[in-house]
């Protein structure tokens, strides 16, 4: 009995609480990843502005310009206003597809590390969150300076920003700890995680209003209210974008979804862990 609640409590406990006594190896790493990632190309770091702007162009044309989609909510919505709501939403979203889609070989692209026993694995996939948090905040920042021009402007209610950031990248932090532990011994998954980012970007609503779910298929919205990724970008819109009151019973549900998320990564990967330099 003790010997399990080792396992699925201090040892997850320990490896969460070491993160802050281990802040300069993680910003040490989250250097590396931003380097790494942008190491040889001639444009560099403006790459994080390049690809989602690049991305939220084609989505544009498609969804804004050939179907029409508009959200509906201010008066007198522009084209404008519309394409920041899609950039909004896109952002958001990058920064966890972006973790998710190089979680399973973080630990096995790093086998130097698995064989030396002092080696805080789990700092691995928090390096990549500082990444992503890194181009999250750039392309929030377009978000922000955009919304001057925006019909409803920039106000006060910008500063929910980090309020939704923070269940995101726990989110994104807790499922990049389960993939990461997972990919070792099961190689296959890394395979897989492309075509789930795909389904779950459209399952978010990121280019189109929410309601549009529910009008159309309303046995596939039960389900697919439950996406916290589709909560927080509906949040993250109407609160930073229209000006709408907070939602609080949405917001405890996004913050709910991503403490169980990250209690159970940390689970998965403290006990999985034992294991990697055998099957390394």
């Amino acid at each position: 009995m003790s010997a399990l609640l080792h396992n699925l409590v201090i040892d997850p406990v320990r490896m969460v609480a070491g993160l802050w006594s281990r802040r300069d190896l993680i910003a040490q790493f989250t250097r590396r990843s931003i380097e790494l990632r942008h190491r040889g190309s001639r444009l560099g770091a403006f790459w994080a502005l390049i690809n989602p702007l690049s991305m939220l162009a084609l989505y544009y044309v498609l969804f804004g310009v050939i179907f029409g989609t508009r959200f509906n909510v201010l008066t007198g919505e522009t084209a404008f206003d519309v394409l920041l709501a899609m950039y909004l939403g896109l952002s958001l979203f990058h920064a966890f597809s972006e973790t998710i889609s190089v979680a399973p070989g973080l630990i096995v692209a790093n086998p130097n590390f698995v064989k030396k026993v002092v080696f805080p694995l789990e700092v691995l996939p928090v390096a990549q969150i500082g990444a992503a948090a890194f181009h999250l905040v750039v392309g929030l920042g377009l978000v922000l300076i955009g919304s001057c021009f925006g019909t409803a402007g920039l106000s006060w209610s910008a500063l929910w920003l980090p309020v939704l950031m923070l269940p995101l990248l726990l989110l994104s932090l807790g499922c990049a700890w389960g993939l990461a532990a997972t990919g070792v011994f099961l190689r296959d998954i890394g395979q897989l995680t492309g075509f789930a980012m795909t389904a779950l970007q459209f399952a978010s609503a990121l280019m189109f209003p929410v309601e549009m779910i529910a009008r159309k298929s309303p046995d596939l919205w039960a389900v697919l209210k439950f996406n916290p990724l589709l909560q927080i970008a509906d949040l993250a819109r109407r609160t930073v974008l229209w000006h709408q009151p907070m939602a609080f019973d949405q917001l405890g549900y996004v913050y709910l979804c991503a403490v169980l998320a990250l209690a159970l990564g940390a689970v998965f990967f403290a006990l999985l862990r034992k294991s990697f330099a055998e099957v390394i």
